[in-house]
């Protein structure tokens, strides 16, 4: 057993980094080698990792040879092209160097003067980034990990905004605080009721507003909650509305939500994590008319932008409120350039901050806006062309409007009205084509319909990928119909 209390050579990081490099490129170059989705079942992994550290050394090589033997062909390979699940985030070569290169600097940006560097390019990222999203100037923004929580603190902004004296005296043993509310559909992503849990609110602060046929929020509607809540002594917190939902990418009207809000005071963030970026091509700017309105705007690079997991920038017009709920300085962390420098521990939960800014700041460089832009815009045409096949197609039918990259759509089979029937097929024609390990889609459910979804936003997915998919649905389809005579 040989000891190695130090840390790799040069000699040695020089020769086991090229050798690292190497399989990441042949990963990559190589992916479709691999199935999609793994054909294993919970706790096949761990039976391979032995359930004790190893006292000595391991060979580099032996590590590499587990990588491929136990963790990358037991992945879902979310950077393969026939990955057409969720909402797919994909990495770039320049997004996966830079994210070598923030782990080489391991800085930590608590503080400008903890990492200067990374709090500066930070803020000039998010300058770049709204410029290209076509935000209005009156926003700033942070940087954090997920949606998820850039949309706490937004919501966490909102109730500070309030001036109830949150902070100091807190919720709890309170007779003279009123029921706080946040108004969202049913199509609105989980993360904001969670966010309801973690800040104290409760779920009974969350009132769903009934949708239009295209699951888009009715205003008429909203302003109907309000005014029943405002009549019962609550406070109307926030509103969230979604410019491409989880589910449908449906897109609330964000400019007539955001006239009421303003009229009313009320706090609106718009969650357009997936879409936002989106608001870079011309063709679509009309449909982010509104959200420069808003109070606060969440946006995910790491969904469509081609950058690593994670990075999620909240764009928000009034930090100082932000900072206010937040801002907690402790003896040891004080500098003397706080007064003129930014400190982004003052504007979140979390101390640590990863330098995440490096990876937008490459793929910004390597691509440039109009590159990125191309690469958006081909995704949506390859959205369009699936559209048109589902349109043509015998059996299947769209199941919602296509406004981005996604597309929701089911098998309906002549004669077949049943809908436990309908998504009984539905379910098994999903499970069939994953299993081919070629593409993986996934479902959700509309007016209670079982319904498949597929996105098209993956930086190495091609449209003779998306003609693979069109020809294993086919394939996997016509198989059912066969084996149950479903077909009438």
């Amino acid at each position: 057993m040989t000891l190695k209390p130090k840390d790799m050579n040069k000699e040695e990081f020089i020769k086991l980094g090229y050798q690292f490099v190497d399989w990441i490129a042949d990963y990559l170059d190589n992916i479709e080698d691999y199935d999609v989705l793994p054909n294993i079942e919970p706790g096949d992994i761990k039976k391979e990792i032995p359930p004790n550290p190893p006292k000595g050394n391991d060979n580099f090589n032996n590590i590499l040879k587990d990588v491929d033997e136990k963790i990358a062909k037991n992945l879902t390979h979310w950077n393969h092209p026939g990955f057409m699940a969720y909402f797919s985030s994909t990495s770039s070569g320049p997004g996966i160097l830079a994210e070598f290169l923030s782990a080489a600097f391991n800085v930590n940006g608590m503080v400008w003067k903890s990492a200067p560097a990374s709090v500066e390019l930070e803020e000039r990222m998010i300058e770049w980034l709204r410029e290209f999203l076509n935000i209005s100037n009156d926003f700033t923004g942070i940087i954090y990990d997920t949606a998820s929580v850039s949309t706490m603190h937004a919501i966490a902004a909102a109730r500070e905004s309030i001036n109830l004296e949150i902070r100091n005296k807190g919720m709890s043993g309170r007779n003279d605080l009123p029921l706080l509310k946040i108004y969202i559909t049913d199509q609105t992503h989980s993360s904001i009721e969670k966010a309801a849990l973690t800040l104290g609110l409760g779920l009974q602060s969350i009132t769903k507003v009934k949708t239009n046929s295209n699951f888009s929020m009715n205003t008429a509607e909203l302003e109907k909650e309000v005014k029943t809540d405002l009549a019962k002594g609550n406070i109307p917190l926030c509103v969230v509305a979604t410019i491409g939902t989880t589910s449908s990418t449906a897109i609330d009207p964000v400019n007539e939500i955001a006239e009421f809000c303003n009229k009313n005071n009320i706090w609106l963030h718009v969650d357009s994590a997936y879409a936002g970026v989106i608001s870079s091509i011309d063709e679509y700017k009309n449909i982010f008319e509104g959200w420069n309105k808003a109070d606060s705007i969440v946006v995910n690079p790491h969904k469509w932008l081609f950058v690593p997991i994670d990075l999620s920038s909240l764009f928000i017009k009034k930090p100082e409120i932000l900072k206010r709920a937040f801002s907690l300085i402790p003896e040891y962390l004080k500098t003397e350039v706080d007064e003129i420098a930014v400190n982004y521990m003052d504007y979140g939960i979390q101390l640590g901050r990863r330098f995440r800014s490096l990876k937008l700041w490459f793929i910004f460089r390597y691509y440039g806006t109009e590159g990125l832009r191309e690469i958006l815009k081909h995704h949506l045409q390859l959205a369009k062309k699936f559209e048109q096949w589902i349109d043509e197609h015998k059996y299947f039918e769209k199941m919602a409007e296509v406004n981005f990259g996604t597309i929701c759509f089911r098998a309906r089979i002549k004669n077949v009205d049943d809908e436990n029937k309908l998504e009984l097929l539905n379910k098994k024609l999903m499970d069939e084509v994953n299993h081919t390990g070629k593409i993986f889609i996934t479902h959700t459910k509309l007016n209670g319909k079982f319904v498949l979804r597929l996105v098209l936003s993956g930086i190495r997915t091609e449209e003779k990928h998306l003609e693979l998919a069109e020809n294993i649905l086919d394939e996997q389809l016509n198989k059912l119909i066969k084996g149950q005579a479903l077909d009438g």
